[in-house]
């Protein structure tokens, strides 16, 4: 179903109450801004003081009005908002725009008022945007309610949180030239509508190609995971979130817990579903402008043609560091290159063309066709002066440039394989350049901004083709036995058993171990028994201490009856002296695991993004070096394999100094067991299993924690 925001952002009609004759006023900036920008709405300012403002009839009260206004801008105090919805549901009015703060953003007593304005709105049967927004323009309908100058039309549509983020944003595409935008919403408070929902509208916009995202805090992350994963299927999603959350970490009880809730696992999340992230607030632009005009490739190899060997150099550092590969070129393209270039140029890949290029910058073009034909190719980017050879050789090459840049247009025309241009005179806008990104190729100031757009179209390409072949985890019917489990500790008030947590893991398939628990003299006998000789693993099993290790409560090597006895007063005699008052349910023997790779799984809720899968190297040191993917459960098997992939310890994975590597395709398989899992049972609230010990055959999972919800979780 199509949003309603469409009944208010594309509005037929405006009312502005609070509109003034004072230039100082917000009221009186979005009459101007209508007007100026020859909106062809109905134009109704509210005022009960004067009988017009900028020459039309003003209206005392939003009941007083001639007929519904779709959209009304509210620029009064706060306290007096929630009668004003009143009056603004008897109209008939779909929005209201909220400039007031004062609200949640100040302190309790504002919080509360906004409760009231929420439930005033939801009575009155209007949305609201903010309260506390910067406001809202539409360029194609011509709404122009923030006033702002020098901005035109476009396919960029941007939801920022921060208004002076849209400002820097508005001067750059100024004096980029080319860049406009479609529609702009502050959110402010996001008291009613959030992120969710304006992506969902510039989603269905026509005039929006790219959704452009100024994000500072997420309400409801989930939700909006949900939308951007459709949304992007069709339209790329560019989000730049600022600062970091750490909601939920002071409460969190495992190494996933305590990893949870950061700027980096909210990265994870959003690229999962298919959202460009950028890391750099002026890379913004550059990089929805790119995906509006090339939109995605379909590889991420490279070629790099060059008229100077130093930013050949830095294109080629950038782009390896941004995980893009140089193309291997073939014999056929280089034997084609050095028909066209002079005998000193570089043939492979980058491509510098040593001069050749200085009295005839045609030969660009000769060049890059050459590269766009080699199947090794999937992105070609020129670095250099194109542009500038009429500046800076003779001005008679300027005619040869203009030529060059529409056969360069007219290549990017008949090739899917995107063509971006780097120029140090893009700065001075040469008629060539202006005239190559008119005809839709992306030009840049910047190497860098050039290499991210790059891999934006690479992620966008990848998001795409993994959604046509998008396998989700299996999910799995609850265990009646399990279920149980989880019954018995939320009535006592625990987390599960280390035994319990791994026979729940065993329930749904995953390779646990054999162990005993020894409770009594009697189980302790028994596991000698079983066990004879083997090199076990002794570890305590107490609700009241988390980490075992810290305790005293782990030993390991043991072997034999006398061995076992001697671990097991240790371990006893450790954990009273760490915890005097701690319950111990008794011992867990285990055979040692054989030596592997350990790594660690991990699952938290989040209170932003709901149930996260966590995956990284192991052991005591996860913390430490917070070298972890995270994705959103339930998990895609392409999830799956990105998470192990994603790490930068990954080459420990595949084998360094005569280790062998570990199954990739067993890791795989366990993150998709447990993310069904967790699907399955709401009543886990944390879950680690540190280690899991890689092999080359498989895996062990050595430890196992399962943290309980006492409560419905997110």
């Amino acid at each position: 179903m199509k949003s309603s925001l469409h009944e208010f952002l594309a509005p037929d009609s405006i009312a502005i109450l609070g509109a003034s004759s004072d230039p100082t006023k917000r009221g009186y900036k979005a009459m101007v801004g209508l007007i100026n920008d020859g909106y062809e709405g109905a134009i109704y300012p509210i005022n009960p003081k004067v009988d017009t403002i900028l020459g039309y009839k003003a209206y005392p009260s939003m009941e007083s009005l001639p007929g519904p206004a779709a959209l009304v801008l509210i620029c009064t105090p706060a306290k007096t908002i929630p009668d004003l919805l009143g009056q603004c549901g008897r109209n008939g009015t779909k929005g209201a725009i909220i400039l007031a703060s004062g609200f949640g953003e100040v302190d309790e007593a504002g919080a509360k008022l906004g409760q009231e304005v929420l439930e005033a709105a939801q009575k009155a049967n209007v949305r609201i945007v903010g309260p506390n927004t910067s406001g809202v323009f539409n360029l194609h309908k011509k709404v122009n309610l923030l006033a702002l100058d020098n901005v035109k039309p476009g396919d960029i549509g941007i939801i920022s949180q921060s208004g002076n983020m849209l400002l820097a944003l508005a001067l750059e595409a100024e004096s980029n030239g080319h860049v406009g935008f479609s529609t702009y919403v502050g959110p402010g408070n996001q008291i009613d509508l959030g992120f969710a929902d304006y992506l969902q509208y510039l989603g269905e916009d026509d005039n929006t190609r790219v959704a452009t995202l100024y994000v500072e805090g997420f309400k409801d992350g989930r939700v909006f995971l949900n939308v951007a994963k459709e949304i992007a299927k069709t339209k790329p999603v560019v989000v730049y979130k600022s600062g970091s959350t750490e909601a939920g970490q002071k409460a969190a009880k495992s190494h996933t817990g305590a990893l949870a809730g950061s700027y980096v696992m909210t990265v994870d999340l959003l690229r999962q579903v298919g959202v460009t992230v950028v890391s750099q607030s002026d890379e913004i632009l550059p990089v929805a402008e790119g995906l509006s005009l090339l939109q995605q490739a379909n590889g991420n190899r490279v070629a790099i043609l060059a008229d100077g060997g130093g930013q050949a150099t830095i294109a080629s550092d950038r782009l390896c560091e941004a995980g893009l590969e140089l193309a291997e070129l073939s014999d056929a393209t280089q034997s084609a290159l050095r028909g066209i270039l002079f005998p000193q140029a570089s043939l492979v890949n980058p491509v510098d063309v040593a001069g050749s290029t200085d009295a005839n910058p045609g030969l660009l073009v000769d060049c890059m066709t050459v590269l766009v034909e080699d199947a090794n190719v999937d992105m070609v980017l020129l670095v250099g002066m194109f542009g500038g050879y009429g500046i800076r050789f003779a001005e008679e090459l300027k005619a040869e440039e203009l030529r060059t840049a529409d056969a360069i247009a007219k290549l990017s025309g008949q090739t899917d394989k995107p063509l971006v241009v780097y120029s140090l005179y893009s700065h001075v806008r040469p008629e060539p350049l202006v005239r190559l990104r008119e005809s839709g190729v992306p030009v840049y100031n910047s190497i860098e901004h050039a290499v991210q757009v790059l891999k934006a179209l690479n992620e966008r390409g990848a998001y795409i083709a993994s959604n046509q072949r998008a396998e989700l985890a299996q999910p799995l019917s609850p265990d009646a036995g399990v279920v149980a489990t989880f019954e018995q500790a939320q009535r006592s008030g625990r987390d599960l058993f280390e035994f319990e947590a791994k026979s729940l893991l065993r329930t749904y398939g995953v390779d646990v171990p054999k162990e005993l628990m020894v409770r009594n003299e009697a189980e302790f006998l028994e596991a000698v028994a079983e066990f004879g000789h083997t090199s076990l693993a002794m570890k305590v099993v107490s609700k009241d201490i988390l980490h075992k290790s810290d305790a005293g409560g782990v030993k390991l090597n043991l072997s034999g009856e006398a061995d076992l006895r001697r671990g097991h007063a240790e371990i006893l005699a450790a954990c009273k002296l760490y915890k005097a008052d701690a319950e111990i349910e008794g011992i867990l023997l285990a055979p040692m695991a054989r030596k592997g790779t350990e790594v660690i799984i991990g699952v938290s809720r989040d209170p932003v993004f709901g149930p996260v899968l966590m995956f990284g190297l192991g052991g005591i040191f996860v913390e430490v070096l917070e070298d972890v993917a995270f994705r959103a459960i339930p998990l895609s098997r392409d999830d799956a394999h990105a998470m192990v992939n994603q790490i930068k310890a990954r080459k420990i994975l595949d084998g360094v100094r005569g280790e062998p590597a570990v199954s990739k395709d067993a890791l795989v398989e366990l993150l998709l067991k447990v993310s069904s899992i967790v699907d399955a049972h709401a009543e886990i609230l944390e879950l680690d299993l540190n280690p899991v010990i890689a092999y080359h055959d498989g895996y062990a999972v050595v430890d196992a924690r399962v943290i309980v919800c006492q409560e419905t979780p997110l």
